[in-house]
This record gives structure tokens, C-alpha cells and sequence, in this order.
């Protein structure tokens, strides 16, 4: 019973590691769709972003303030069932994206988003942008794509 245990436990890890983001390559936000429960991920993910030392300091519920002001504005949210934004920072990179040029402090905080959509159900998205910095910043932006990739990963799991 332990092998058949071990066994799925590699195969769901092999299945999630094998994911791949749906954008291309060069885009601008990069976005991986999984088929899994809402509330499962969002913990996950939660996890995997304080599990690295970093503290959420805020979380953006946008599906919640879609709803909330539609009446108001006249806009209804047709986009999402479920949408969050979780920002943190990593004081090391924000330092290091920072010293390769003062200006990316624009791409602080870092930002990670959660979404379900109403077109289709059971699946759940991931996101975030795609770090282009100014200045000497290609090891910064290579250490932010492997932090943000870590994140959506262990997420994902």
C-alpha cells in the first residue's frame, strides 16, 4: 500500500511540474489553467508564498469588488466566478531589482492572481506579469521568474 502511495504522490508531482503556462512565451502575464478546486489552490497558494518567509500584505478581491459595484456602474461581472490578487514582497529582490535601476520599484509588490471563470467552470488560473526591469536586471528578473514559477508550482501541487 505504501508503493501505490509513493507511486500517485510522484505521479501528481510529475503531473504538476509538467504543467505548462497557456500564454506564450513573450507575453506579458504569464497564466497556467489547472482542473481543481477554487479553495484548494488559494490555499496552496497561500502557503506557498508565506512557506518562503514573505508576508501577504494585502489581498485584492476583485470578483467580490466586480459585484459590489456593479449596480453602481453599470458593469456586471460576467468575467470571473472568483477572483483574488495576493501581493507580497521579497525584500532581497525588491533590493536587487532595485539596484539595477531605482525605477523597478514600479514592479513592487509583487503580485500574484487567482481566478475561476464563469465560461469555465472547474478550472482555476494562476497568473503574473512578466518582469521586464530597466537598468543591469537580468539576474533580477531571472530571480523573480523563479520565485514567481516556485510559487505557482508548489500551488499547484
Amino acid at each position: 500500500m505504501r508503493h501505490l502511495t509513493l507511486i500517485l504522490l510522484l505521479t501528481h508531482s510529475t503531473l504538476a511540474l509538467a504543467q505548462e503556462p497557456i500564454t506564450p512565451k513573450d507575453a506579458p502575464i504569464v497564466v497556467y489553467q489547472l482542473q481543481d478546486d477554487y479553495d484548494s489552490i488559494k490555499s496552496n497558494l497561500d502557503i506557498a508564498i508565506t512557506g518562503r518567509g514573505m508576508l501577504i500584505t494585502n489581498t485584492l478581491h476583485i470578483s467580490d469588488m466586480f459585484n459590489r459595484t456593479a449596480a453602481d456602474t453599470g458593469l456586471a461581472n460576467a468575467i470571473y466566478e472568483k477572483a483574488e490578487s495576493f501581493e507580497f514582497c521579497n525584500i532581497k529582490l525588491s533590493h536587487q531589482m532595485s539596484s539595477a535601476h531605482p525605477a523597478n520599484l514600479s514592479i513592487c509588490p509583487l503580485t500574484v492572481g487567482i481566478y475561476t471563470l464563469q465560461s469555465h467552470p472547474g478550472s482555476v488560473f494562476l497568473t503574473y506579469r512578466s518582469p521586464h526591469m530597466l537598468g543591469k536586471a537580468d539576474e533580477a528578473e531571472k530571480a523573480l521568474i523563479t520565485l514567481y514559477e516556485g510559487i505557482i508550482r508548489e500551488a499547484m501541487e
